[in-house]
């Protein structure tokens, strides 16, 4: 779709949220949120890496629920199963919500096999 000029997003989930967050300091989180719930698709790299502050959970929580109402398509790379997620986020109340939204409605395909990161490393040879 991209490559057709699609209007597709991706970022880092990490990255997102650090935006999101600028956003509440200088007062542009509408604005900047917006740059990801406008796009038809967004694709957010590394979803549940970590452990979420409450803001970044509230941001989550908003980002999904305004995606899943205007029925625009959210795709998420994540190491972890989507049952290890809920303890990543500090208010049980919004991990719920947030994550009933994304597994409830989702297909989820688990990728099984070596990592690809291994051929890039400097110095390998290929043949």
């Amino acid at each position: 779709m991209a490559r057709r000029g699609g209007d597709v997003r991706f970022a880092k989930t990490s990255r997102m949220l650090s935006d999101l967050a600028g956003g509440h300091a200088d007062r542009s989180w509408g604005q900047r949120i917006r740059e990801y719930t406008k796009p038809l698709v967004l694709i957010l790299d590394d979803f549940a890496m970590r452990e979420h502050t409450a803001m970044h959970a509230d941001d989550l929580y908003e980002l999904i629920s305004d995606r899943a109402i205007t029925g625009k398509p959210l795709i998420l790379t994540s190491n972890r199963a989507p049952n290890n997620w809920y303890g990543l986020f500090p208010n049980p109340v919004v991990a719920e919500s947030l994550l009933d939204r994304l597994i409830n409605t989702s297909h989820q395909i688990l990728m099984d096999g070596p990592s690809y990161r291994p051929r890039k490393r400097p110095g390998r040879t290929t043949s």
